[in-house]
């Protein structure tokens, strides 16, 4: 029998929080092998559905080799008395060790973000002035360019935008951090100086998610929270998938205008 069976059949009838409880208090290794065999398929998941977004010179297996290092990083940082599924944890986590990584080998072309930057810039100068969600003849204009020339713009950056969303917000020292997981995590177990600028935290990033377009606001939900692929949102929205991937980044570049336009009066 290989070791791998052995470890599966030791821990497969336990109850699984107890499971983690134990595994908090004792980091007991074989603990450990069992739930990175039981959820690597979610690493594999994960990868799959950032890899239809990306150009072909972003390896699938890359990906999951990035993403294995988050399903490893969650299962340490996991708390089975937080309001929160571990699966709904990892996969976030796993999600965002590939964007990290990505980042770090900075695979998006220069021009590419050059323009992602101009888009975004051009979202927030004019929501900023105007003091609503802008369409696209409003960004079109504000940028001199036509409106069939935005729509390809959309399609091109689609890809480096979807990493912005996994961004940390940063509020205290550098082991002290809120991603956007906890936006649907319970706040019982953080630090009881720390809870009400993580919960500030959290009612920004909730209420700029509730000011974006219903179609924007849609795919983010269908994305991030419902884990739905882009082919899969389409068929909800009754939209094609290249057009899922527009609102999407449209959304994205808005909420990191109003993100970051949040996070700053926080600061203040």
């Amino acid at each position: 029998m290989s070791s791998r069976k052995k470890i599966i059949d030791k821990f497969k009838h336990k109850d699984e929080k107890e499971l983690w409880q134990e595994y908090r208090k004792t980091k007991n290794p074989e603990i450990r092998e069992y739930f990175v065999i039981k959820y690597s398929p979610l690493v594999k998941y994960v990868a799959g559905k950032i890899a239809i977004g990306m150009p072909q010179q972003v390896e699938f297996d890359d990906l999951v080799s990035y993403g294995a290092f988050g399903l490893l990083d969650a299962i340490e940082k996991y708390d089975p008395e937080r309001d929160i599924k571990f699966k709904t944890y990892a996969m976030t986590r796993i999600r965002g060790s590939i964007f990290d990584e990505l980042r770090n080998i900075d695979w998006v072309p220069r021009t590419l973000r050059q323009k992602a930057k101009q888009l975004e810039e051009a979202i927030i100068t004019l929501e900023n002035r105007l003091g609503h969600s802008v369409d696209d003849e409003e960004i079109a204009k504000e940028m001199g360019i036509s409106n069939q020339e935005l729509q390809e713009l959309f399609t091109k950056i689609s890809g480096a935008s979807v990493i912005s969303l996994n961004d940390v917000w940063y509020t205290g020292d550098d082991n002290d951090q809120v991603s956007f997981i906890d936006t649907i995590e319970s706040p019982e177990s953080l630090n009881p100086e720390n809870i009400i600028e993580k919960e500030e935290i959290r009612s920004v990033i909730v209420e700029a998610i509730k000011q974006l377009p219903d179609k924007e606001k849609k795919v983010i939900v269908l994305y991030y929270y419902e884990d739905l692929t882009l082919k899969e949102i389409g068929e909800v929205l009754e939209v094609t998938e290249s057009r899922v991937s527009q609102l999407h980044t449209k959304a994205i570049l808005r909420l990191r205008g109003k993100l970051m336009r949040m996070k700053n009066a926080l600061k203040k």
